[in-house]
């Protein structure tokens, strides 16, 4: 597929060949399993307490529903049938007064322990079984129920009054075990004492009453039928709900992070917003199947770079936590979670950058390259989208590097050990330098000066340095054409930073600025350098973001599909 009709505001968008893998999203996003710890843990805890938590809003919901019919037909239908008419009405009232208490905790924003949420659990299935037994034995109760019958129909009524005290019962029961999360023993207490409640009732009431013991008895066969049949189907689907929620859970961990929501996809893998499950820190992990690397050498050489980039320790460098390989081989790592957003979406939301703003997050880049070009690290794919501006600490406007997947090593490669081949395109186009957009091996420190300048120029302007409508001709003209002056498209450019912009973005790399170091000099020497103060950053943070710089999925969700092209 050509990216040749892409449009040109989406310079994340714009790559030389899509990935081999083909972008298949469902496959990336397949369950991936590393069980590194056996047993719940504190994340499954949460997990289940907040799972608990909307099962008992909605056993409650269809209780409450449930409960106001069968009060409303009672009193309107049947009312004048008993003569315990005021004792109902009592009980009943209580009844909906526990549900609608425990609605109103339930929906609340008061956070609930497990244990708070359990006693709710008890308090509402009790009082409803505790309702439930009042009723079997008020039917019973002193002939009441033989009163009423027409004489000859006894054994039929008793049956249907037994057999409908049992739905209740079975409805009951079924109700908590498929809506309550549990252990199977759990809830086999549980239900087992519900199904052996009203089988004790009715033998008991049999005892008490010998005029009606043959009625009552009657419908027994079938309670203990129903009753067995109900705690079965909740035990059953209890332990099997809570296996699937287990299998689940595993399956959102990675080692000793778990999984919470996808935040984008990448050209080899998916990228999740994550949390360590003891330290509940936030970090964002991204997973790179063997089948989305499409050649094993990309893989092979991707972490490789991961661990080199691991060794980085420049603040101004996104953190790498942890690495590793699942049980089906995805190879993953982990992040550290920036709140902010990337620089690419600075301008597209609020416009060019004034220049001392630009220098003050330029020079932290330049600060971060120091330090990797000082270990023989290339990034070979700095652009807007990969440089984060976020808080750490109080601080605003902290520039982060990100994206170190196409990092090369200079300088200590042999031939044989080579993972990349001579004429191979590698990075985004719209900020390529000359030697990469000619597909030449031999890259060094001065590439990744050139990057920095186009990024520069896009910060200042808005504009890209070369804006063509094919890759082709975007890679032609960082090669051979001449840049266009920044005061063409923004005339308040200060003279010292556009000479900076031009001697970054010489054809040559001898006339470029030769280091990070040299070019942090002279970024530090414009004259504006220093007037974007940690006040500035705060007001403006402040101002655009309603006192908080906002949790942004940018440092991952628009991460460059970048591949080697030809592997």
């Amino acid at each position: 597929m050509s990216y040749a009709n892409v449009p040109r505001g989406d310079l994340h968008e714009r790559h030389l060949t899509e990935p081999s893998a083909g972008g298949d999203r469902s496959a990336v996003s397949q369950n991936v399993r590393c069980r590194l710890a056996v047993g719940s843990g504190p994340g499954f805890t949460d997990e289940m307490s907040s799972l608990l938590r909307t099962r008992l809003r909605l056993a409650i919901l269809i209780m409450l529903v449930g409960f106001a019919l069968h009060f409303l037909r009672n009193l309107l239908v049947l009312g004048l049938a008993f003569d315990h008419r005021p004792l109902w009405l009592f009980f009943s009232g209580c009844e909906i007064t526990v549900m609608v208490i425990a609605s109103g905790l339930l929906w609340s924003r008061r956070p609930l322990s497990m244990s708070n949420l359990r006693s709710l659990e008890l308090t509402i299935f009790g009082s409803i079984a505790a309702f439930f037994a009042w009723l079997q034995v008020d039917t019973y109760h002193d002939g009441a129920l033989l009163r009423a019958v027409v004489p000859g129909h006894e054994a039929t009524v008793f049956r249907l009054v037994g057999l409908s005290a049992a739905l209740r019962w079975f409805l009951l029961i079924t109700l908590y075990g498929t809506f309550i999360p549990n252990t199977w023993r759990r809830c086999a207490a549980v239900v087992g004492s519900l199904a052996l409640l009203p089988i004790t009732l009715m033998v008991a009431g049999s005892l008490l009453d010998r005029t009606t013991a043959a009625y009552v008895l009657s419908a027994l066969p079938e309670t203990i039928i129903l009753m067995a049949t109900a705690a079965a189907i909740a035990v059953f689907g209890s332990h099997k709900i809570r296996e699937l929620q287990e299998k689940a859970h595993e399956a959102q961990r990675i080692g000793q992070y778990r999984l919470k929501q996808i935040l984008g996809f990448g050209g080899m893998g998916a990228v999740y917003l994550a949390e360590h499950v003891l330290l509940r820190r936030p970090c964002a992990i991204k997973l790179i199947r063997p089948d989305q690397a499409g050649d094993p050498r990309t893989l092979i050489r991707f972490e490789r770079e991961v661990q080199a980039t691991a060794t980085l320790t420049h603040w101004n460098t996104i953190e790498i936590f942890d690495y590793g390989h699942a049980e089906d081989g995805t190879f993953y790592y982990v992040m550290e979670y920036l709140p902010g957003m990337n620089l690419e979406e600075l301008v597209e939301q609020y416009g060019p950058m004034p220049a001392e703003r630009a220098l003050h997050l330029l020079r932290q880049v330049c600060q971060a390259l120091r330090e990797a070009h000082g270990i023989g690290l290339i990034h070979r794919d700095i652009k807007p989208s990969n440089i984060f501006a976020c808080e750490r600490g109080k601080v605003y406007d902290v520039a982060k590097l990100l994206d170190f997947g196409l990092v090369k090593t200079f300088g200590t490669e042999s031939d044989s050990v080579k993972l990349t081949r001579e004429g191979a395109f590698s990075g985004s186009p719209a900020f390529m330098s000359p030697e990469q957009a000619l597909g030449r091996e031999q890259l060094d420190a001065r590439s990744d000066i050139y990057n920095v300048g186009a990024v520069a120029y896009f910060l200042i302007t808005g504009k890209l340095p070369f804006d063509r409508q094919s890759t082709l001709q975007m890679l032609h003209a960082h090669a051979y054409e001449p840049l266009v002056p920044t005061h063409e498209f923004k005339e308040a450019v200060p003279p010292d930073l556009q000479s900076v912009i031009r001697r970054c973005l010489e054809k040559d790399p001898d006339h470029r600025y030769q280091d990070a170091t040299t070019l942090d000099r002279a970024l530090a020497a414009c004259a504006s350098a220093s007037q974007w103060t940690v006040e500035r950053a705060e007001e403006w943070w402040r101002r655009h973001g309603d006192g908080t710089v906002p949790p942004s999925s940018s440092v991952v969700e628009r991460e460059t599909q970048t591949i080697l092209a030809g592997h």
